[in-house]
């Protein structure tokens, strides 16, 4: 009976100590996985194989195309901005010095969400500030509307109701007795 491996060697070639055609040893096969494990990409970049360039096409916003992200632009003048990004990253300057000078050159357009400080603060603590105080205003509309409510019940109720003929209440109780 011929194995996967006897195509590849003539039928009276040299066999192995059993008698079948030679198969690469459990040696080289394990040194085959060891090779591969160590080609595998571990450590910190193997869950990121771009470099920082398309992380940060993927956050700036394009000064080209309003609404959309530099990435996802497809004027011409982003395909140039970003293959200018990758050209920086190769050379090797650093990511905080390649978004310094496009915030000098593009601005604040460059921005998805305004800075924490200045009058960027606004756009967080502004609906924070409505939140909280429609949340009051409803508690306090609530409040006057139960307690106009409540006053409104017991006031009306008494005024609904007069009081029994105690005679007439006395037929009930004897009538619910028995």
């Amino acid at each position: 009976m011929r194995g996967p491996f006897d195509a590849y060697h003539p039928p009276g070639g040299a066999r192995g100590v059993r008698g079948r055609a030679s198969r690469p040893s459990a040696r080289c096969l394990g040194l085959f996985v060891l090779a591969l494990c160590l080609a595998s990409p571990l450590g910190v970049g193997a869950s990121e194989p771009e470099g920082w360039a398309y992380r940060l096409s993927n956050d700036l916003m394009s000064p080209f195309c309003p609404g959309r992200t530099l990435a996802e632009c497809p004027s011409p003048q982003a395909d140039d901005l970003r293959m200018w990004i990758i050209v920086q990253e190769a050379s090797g300057r650093s990511e905080a010095d390649v978004v310094e000078e496009l915030y000098a050159r593009y601005g604040d357009v460059l921005r998805s969400a305004p800075e924490v400080r200045g009058i960027g603060i606004t756009a967080y603590a502004l609906p924070i500030a409505v939140f909280l105080g429609g949340g009051i205003l409803v508690a306090w509309v609530l409040r006057k509307i139960t307690s106009k409510s409540q006053r409104t019940t017991g006031a009306t109720a008494s005024a609904i109701a007069p009081p029994l003929d105690p005679e007439f209440e006395r037929l009930m109780d004897e009538e619910r007795r028995g």
